[in-house]
């Protein structure tokens, strides 16, 4: 067996166990879809969206409290971390190049972005509930904005060193101050990937748990007040699902579901929106 042969036959080997890999991981998948969707479709309904989660050993109810206090500490969380994440990212790609202070903040945010979420709960578990003395919503949107935060900075500095040179060099051309270069051209130009890392990041928090069981905590019953500790998806799913009763499982399953749904809508529909954009 001669040289290219033998190449030939590793290349055939290589292909082989990676196509078994992804076949493996594809059946893997699936399997779980299956279980959810079946499991989870079987606990919606219109009780499941309008009724408050259910006492022990009871049956009914839903998931309106957590599905409220989800929908507010993720509102705030995508509020807080999109203007920081993004005026982070330019900074980095537009004006800290070789700057000292950029490095040490490429340094932070990789260390946050690798840092174990349940780590992120308890350091503000320390810096606000423990000195407030209260779980909180507010304590659970910090939380999640400091997980969220390091993902909406790589994503558009990444985004952002992909625009040409060229580019810049026409809009200071014309006379444009550094500033509307970095928001009006380059950003503008990239804004469909700045958008996917924003939603990257809100999908990577949408089913935290750790952060929440140390800061937003739960509350059983319907509540606005983020000053107080507020129900939540991922809590109550963490619960529910370790709970003896059947009925609180059926909710946890149909939880899960909203979750996995609501992260995919978000994508889907977001990738539509901007391919119909570009091609008008």
């Amino acid at each position: 067996m001669n040289l290219y042969q033998r190449r030939q036959l590793m290349n055939r080997v290589g292909i082989g166990l990676s196509m078994l890999a992804m076949t493996f991981g594809l059946l893997a998948l699936l399997w779980i879809l299956w279980t959810l969707f079946s499991k989870g479709f079987a606990a919606l309904s219109w009780d499941f969206f309008t009724q408050d989660t259910p006492a022990p050993g009871t049956e009914g109810g839903g998931m309106r409290n957590a599905i409220v206090g989800s929908g507010l500490i993720l509102f705030f969380t995508t509020l807080v971390s999109t203007p920081i994440g993004i005026l982070a990212g330019i900074y980095l790609a537009e004006y800290g190049q070789i700057s000292r202070f950029a490095a040490i903040t490429r340094f932070v945010t990789d260390i946050m972005l690798s840092a174990p979420s349940i780590v992120i709960g308890l350091f503000v578990y320390a810096l606000m509930v423990a000195t407030m003395g209260a779980f909180s919503g507010w304590a659970g949107s910090v939380a999640l904005s400091l997980i969220a935060i390091p993902v909406v900075v790589r994503t558009t500095e990444n985004m952002l060193k992909l625009v040409p040179t060229s580019l810049r060099e026409a809009a200071f051309a014309v006379g444009a101050p550094r500033w509307q270069v970095s928001l009006k051209v380059t950003l503008r130009a990239v804004k469909a990937g700045v958008v996917t890392g924003v939603l990257l990041a809100i999908a990577r928090v949408t089913g935290e748990t750790a952060p929440l069981l140390f800061t937003a905590l739960n509350n059983q019953f319907f509540s606005t007040d983020m000053s107080q500790p507020i129900g939540n998806l991922p809590v109550v799913i963490f619960q529910f699902a370790m709970s003896p009763y059947d009925n609180w499982i059926n909710l946890a399953w149909g939880a899960a579901l909203l979750i996995a749904l609501l992260v995919l809508g978000i994508n889907i529909g977001t990738r539509i929106l901007f391919r119909q954009k570009e091609h008008i």
